[in-house]
């Protein structure tokens, strides 16, 4: 049974991005750019204002009424040029015209339609954004291995990339196992459970930006199995739920061996979530998620989705980008695992609390079903009191507020 970090390890070593692809522009948000793209244009295309006010060529007098020579606005080129103490009218973004060389916010003037006074004496430059100071044109404008972010997006629409080459994004099938199990819509029976596994799946998977395809309950026959994991194999990702422990029924490994899938573990030092398995095969990944919604959830977050992200180009592992925080209530001490809790995170008074929800089991739904954020104990440690420091990790959505 390995410790979590040197699982990871296991499941670093191998993991490589998704192959690249080029996507729509808008598409391409939220993924991680495949290769470098320049500059298609200089920015900004001219010399433009920075303000609305008055252009001069050169130092003017003060507070003596100057005549107007013209008006330059925002998409309309000037057609005319300014001789040194002359001045004109121009609007942010319009362009500078010949000859002119600073620009006086309007804030510093008296004018009307014919003339003006000019009342502070601007530096030459002033307010003038000059040619390609943003960027030039054939220059990098966005290297590969970025997140596009909106931002990202919208400066990519300025210099008039349609089609962006992205990493791809990891497809994914998801296969809830076991006899027991019936999909949520269907009244169970004696001794049988509504698969809950399947819908935090495919709402985990949304909340990644990916749209995870179901292949429904497979039986707890090697038959049954070994058809519907081979569609899954597929898939960049397969995620099965079930049927990895050691009982007679879980045969979920026995066919993945047969269908050539290679296990780098199947057990880890963690609670909830032991029985995880990993594998590899030619095409991708398996994840072997053991049945309990509670193991579900935390293999997940604390496995799955670093996997996902970085097959999609994003720089993640297991426990990365944790927070410190102070805990609202006790967390229970620890044997020899290392124990994961579902929290709730809010701010008091500038700190960041997490309550852990503390679970009956794994079954127990209800517990992890609140917080958004995960809070560690590390095995062989005592309890620990409300006020002590924690780490956690975010898992969706939160306030600060």
């Amino acid at each position: 049974m390995l410790d979590p970090e040197s699982a990871w390890q296991r499941i670093r070593s191998e993991i490589e991005p998704l192959d690249m692809e080029s996507t729509g522009r808008q598409a391409a948000a939220g993924c991680v750019l495949g290769q470098d793209v320049n500059a298609t244009v200089d920015m900004p295309p001219a010399d433009v204002s920075a303000m609305d006010g008055y252009v001069s060529a050169g130092p003017i007098p003060l507070h003596e009424a100057l005549r107007i020579r013209g008006i330059s606005a925002a998409g309309h080129p000037p057609k005319f040029s300014l001789e040194p103490g002359q001045v004109a009218k121009i609007m942010t973004g319009a362009m500078v015209p010949v000859g002119g060389d600073r620009v006086i916010p309007i804030e510093q003037t008296d004018g009307g339609k014919e003339s003006v006074e000019i009342h502070q004496a601007p530096e030459e430059g002033a307010h003038i954004r000059r040619r390609g100071e943003v960027v030039a044109q054939g220059r990098p404008l966005l290297r590969s291995g970025l997140p596009l972010t909106p931002a990202a997006v919208s400066l990519l629409a300025s210099h008039g990339y349609a089609e962006v080459p992205v990493i791809r994004r990891p497809k994914v099938a998801v296969l809830t196992t076991g006899d027991e199990i019936v999909p949520p819509e269907q009244e169970p029976g004696p001794g049988q459970l509504r698969d809950s596994n399947t819908s935090f799946l495919l709402a985990a998977g949304r909340s990644m930006g990916l749209e995870f395809e179901s292949l429904g309950i497979a039986g707890d026959t090697p038959q049954e199995l070994r058809e519907k994991i081979s569609i899954g194999l597929q898939a960049d990702v397969l995620l099965l739920c079930g049927g990895v422990s050691k009982g007679d029924y879980d045969l979920v490994e026995e066919v993945l061996a047969e269908l050539g899938s290679r296990c780098l573990f199947d057990s880890v030092a963690i609670q909830p979530g032991k029985p995880l398995v990993a594998n590899r095969h030619s095409g991708g990944w398996v994840f072997g998620l053991p049945g309990n919604p509670g193991s579900v959830m935390m293999t997940f977050w604390l496995f799955v989705r670093p996997t996902l992200r970085r097959l999609a180009g994003f720089d993640d592992g297991f426990w990365q980008d944790t927070l410190s925080a102070e805990l609202g209530s006790p967390l229970p001490r620890t044997k020899g695992r290392d124990r994961f809790f579902n929290a709730c995170l809010e701010n008091r008074d500038g700190k960041l609390i997490a309550t852990p929800m503390v679970p009956r089991g794994s079954h127990d739904v209800a517990a992890f079903a609140r917080g958004v954020g995960i809070v560690r104990a590390r095995k062989l440690s005592p309890e620990s009191p409300a006020g002590a420091p924690c780490e956690v990790l975010p898992t969706g959505s939160w306030g600060l507020g």
